[in-house]
């Protein structure tokens, strides 16, 4: 048996149907008493009734989230959160949402509420990434964590079925990674098999626009439980290419990691297999990355960069870019494994 070392976050999470009504309640305990709501410009109809619940303790709303964090973007919602005099935000959204309070809060110190609507989980970890110059910089501080995630199911109902299917196998490739980073544990390793497992069964009833509250609660619990997962330990290739895929070429950040994850997947669970076994079991078939595969074309999520109109010449910039800087993976990645595996990604060549 290995020494592992594990180290619980310290995170608060109110989960249920409904629990946006206790938003209020969770920016008190926490002493806000000038809110900034932050979204998306497609989410200001939910800022709006995120405010709407606030109330008093709303002081403004910021709805220029963007994706991969642009710094422009983080000055922007900085100088708007001092105008106002805000101590603090509500993150209502997804991804590029709750990365735009993590940088407020890695920036100016304003703690803040995730109410998160789609099933990635960046959420629950202290992972931050921002954008400069189509370099995508990231690094871990617990200063960008929540105060508090208030989980409500009732806000994916509207997400859009695609929008759930990408978010989720994003989520996935957290658990994924977790399984075999270098700083694992017995707890991380449960978390990540029944997040999977969570996630599998629930998201082809979601891609098919199906009203299951059940589906959409046990979406959330996945997400909350990769999340997590990714939270406590230390990335490897996957998301490495997902960032400088992301940052580079301004690719949407969830179906980046769509495309991404089976093909790692086949790469990396070879030379770790207790987290191949692990994959199999959640989603209870014969072959990790075949079922991750078929799981991503049941969803109808991207199978390949073409899709998100990457091109063949920009893949070299990639290849330098990846293999840039040192990081964690359980099998050593060579330049002609890594032009390899970009280009069947490219094509969406499977095996």
């Amino acid at each position: 048996m290995n020494v592992v070392a594990y180290e619980a976050l310290p995170m608060r999470v109110v989960f249920g149907p409904g629990s946006l009504a206790r938003l209020g309640e969770e920016t008190d305990r926490i002493g806000l008493r000038r809110v900034l709501v932050l979204s998306t410009p497609g989410q200001r109809g939910l800022a709006e009734r995120v405010a709407a619940v606030l109330g008093d303790r709303a002081v403004g709303m910021h709805d220029r989230a963007r994706r991969h964090v642009p710094v422009p973007t983080v000055d922007e919602a900085a100088k708007t959160a001092t105008e106002v005099a805000a101590d603090g935000c509500v993150a209502a959204g997804g991804g590029s949402t709750i990365g735009l309070a993590k940088a407020v809060a890695l920036r100016v110190g304003l703690p803040y509420v995730a109410l998160p609507t789609t099933y990635a989980g960046s959420e629950m970890t202290p992972v931050w990434g921002l954008t400069e110059n189509a370099r995508k910089r990231t690094g871990r501080d617990r200063a960008v964590l929540p105060a508090a995630v208030v989980y409500d199911p009732d806000l994916t109902s509207t997400v859009p079925a695609a929008v759930a299917a990408v978010s989720g196998l994003n989520a996935i490739a957290h658990a994924m990674e977790a399984l075999y980073a270098p700083d694992g544990s017995p707890v991380v390793a449960a978390m990540a098999e029944r997040g999977i497992r969570d996630l599998a069964s629930a998201l082809p009833t979601l891609a098919a626009a199906e009203a299951d509250d059940a589906a959409r609660a046990s979406a959330l619990e996945g997400a909350w439980l990769c999340g997590a997962c990714l939270g406590a330990t230390t990335m490897g290739l996957h998301h490495k290419l997902c960032h400088v895929l992301g940052g580079m070429l301004d690719l949407p950040h969830a179906e980046t990691h769509a495309v991404v994850l089976p093909y790692v997947a086949a790469f990396n669970l070879p030379a770790a297999p207790d987290a191949d076994a692990a994959v199999r079991r959640a989603l209870d078939g014969p072959d990790a990355a075949d079922g991750l595969r078929d799981l991503a074309a049941r969803l109808g999520a991207p199978l390949s960069l073409a899709e998100l109109g990457v091109e063949r010449s920009q893949l070299d910039l990639v290849v330098e870019e990846t293999l840039s800087a040192p990081y964690a993976n359980p099998r050593p990645i060579r330049h002609e494994d890594l032009v390899r595996l970009l280009e069947e990604m490219r094509s969406g060549c499977w095996r």
